[in-house]
């Protein structure tokens, strides 16, 4: 039964609905490297998906994921089902090129408001 416990069997779900996986991992694994798994595996034919590991979200039970745990560290109690396959949710996050020009742009209109009133 330690065998068990010591693989997991985790499938990824993206935003729209499509999976990659299942595969199995060693609750040794760290996030770092299911974030890898889901870069390498992503499908070429789908657009907006993520160019470095930074812009990849792992979601767990509700929990986003830190690249310097392992999933043994990370693991819930829904996850402790023999021969289950755990479902971990994957969000994209912009480029933080994109990210940059947003902030810019919001801070332009406050720079030049100024108003007097006059009764």
């Amino acid at each position: 039964m330690s065998k068990a416990q010591d693989q997991l069997e985790i499938k990824f779900r993206l935003t729209d609905g499509s999976d990659i996986g299942p595969k199995s991992f060693p609750a040794a694994t760290s996030v770092a490297t299911l974030k890898e798994t889901v870069l390498a595996q992503w499908p070429k034919e789908k657009e907006n998906g993520p160019r470095t590991v930074k812009d990849v979200k792992i979601i767990s039970a509700g929990r986003i994921l830190e690249n310097n745990r392992t999933l043994g560290e990370c693991r819930s109690p829904l996850c402790i089902i023999p021969e289950g396959v755990t479902t971990m949710h994957v969000i994209v996050q912009p480029p933080s090129t994109e990210r940059g020009t947003d902030k810019k742009s919001s801070k332009q209109p406050k720079e030049n408001k100024c108003g007097c009133v006059i009764l």
